[in-house]
Order: structure tokens, then C-alpha cells, then sequence
């Protein structure tokens, strides 16, 4: 974990250690960082509620089909078994019922949340994250994490102090 007193910085040295072919990088910051912003992959929540929105439209408009003109049809004045217009307002509703469900649960399943406590909590003066610290992290599993000499890269990269994370006995 590395602390940097601006966002300028903290980009800076992400872009560094990115060109150096780090990969596993996280950053800490009280508001977005457009440079880092930029670099982050495209997140998969929105097709999956498409999916969901999709198939929720589609069940909703199926069950409708089948229960008012195949499993309990009642004629009512000469009118169709089947009016599609009737049908709009539940299938949109459902529509938005299953994909609002899967934003909400696919999100905290991406986010990793709920965590109440994370490794990064025990270092000292990270919770100026909030406030008007910049942290970078390099995580361990990274394939670059053992080459060579980061604590010295990131202090030449700006950073105010680096601190090790150590696995909790």
C-alpha cells in the first residue's frame, strides 16, 4: 500500500506501474480518478440485468398468454383469448422487477460487499481515504509482485510511505 498526497500522482504512478506490467492494482481514493476510471474494465452488471430484464419480460408475458387463453380461457363479449395491449403493463413491470433485482445483487456479488473488515483497514492514516488521501495498492498475487523493487519505485513515484500488508494470524 502506497499513500500519495494528490490524484496527479496517484495516476501517475498507476500508469507507471501498468507500462511496468502490473496488473493487479487497486486504488483508494475519496472521489473518482478520471485517468484511472478510463483504465478500469468494463463492468458486466449492465447485460446481465439486460438478460434478466429480458427473461423476466418474457416469463411475464408467457404466463399471461397461458393462463388467459389456453389454461382458463373465458370469453367475455366476443373479444379475443389473447389481447396483447392488455398483456404491456405486467410484462414491463416484471421487465424491470427482474432487472432491477439482478443489478442489485449482481453489483454487491461484484463488489465483494457486504465485507465488514478488510486487511487494509489495520494500516495507519488509511482512513484519510475518505478525506484527502490517495492510496495504491499492489496485491500479492500479482506475477510482477516479487521482480524487482517496488516500495523504491513507488517512493520514486510520489508516494508519501508504503506499508506491507501482512496476512492476520
Amino acid at each position: 500500500m502506497a499513500e500519495f498526497e494528490s490524484p496527479d500522482a496517484l495516476l501517475r504512478a498507476y500508469e507507471a506501474l501498468r507500462r511496468e506490467g502490473y496488473t493487479r492494482l487497486r486504488t483508494f481514493t475519496p472521489f473518482p480518478v478520471k485517468g484511472i476510471i478510463k483504465q478500469l474494465p468494463e463492468s458486466m452488471v449492465p447485460y446481465v440485468m439486460l438478460g434478466a430484464g429480458l427473461f423476466g419480460g418474457a416469463f411475464a408475458y408467457i404466463l399471461q398468454w397461458w393462463c388467459n387463453g389456453k389454461d382458463f380461457p373465458i370469453d367475455v363479449g366476443g373479444r379475443p383469448l389473447h389481447s396483447a395491449p392488455s398483456n404491456i403493463p405486467i410484462t414491463f413491470e416484471t421487465t424491470v422487477l427482474f432487472a432491477s433485482l439482478a443489478g442489485f445483487f449482481v453489483m454487491l456479488g461484484f463488489s465483494g460487499l457486504p465485507r465488514l473488515y478488510h486487511p487494509v483497514f489495520r494500516v495507519e492514516g488509511f482512513e484519510r481515504a475518505t478525506i484527502d488521501r490517495f492510496w495504491l495498492g499492489v496485491d500479492e498475487a500479482d506475477p510482477r509482485f516479487g521482480e524487482g523493487p517496488l516500495r523504491e519505485s513507488l517512493l520514486a513515484l510520489g508516494a508519501l510511505r508504503c506499508e506491507r500488508l501482512e496476512e492476520q494470524s
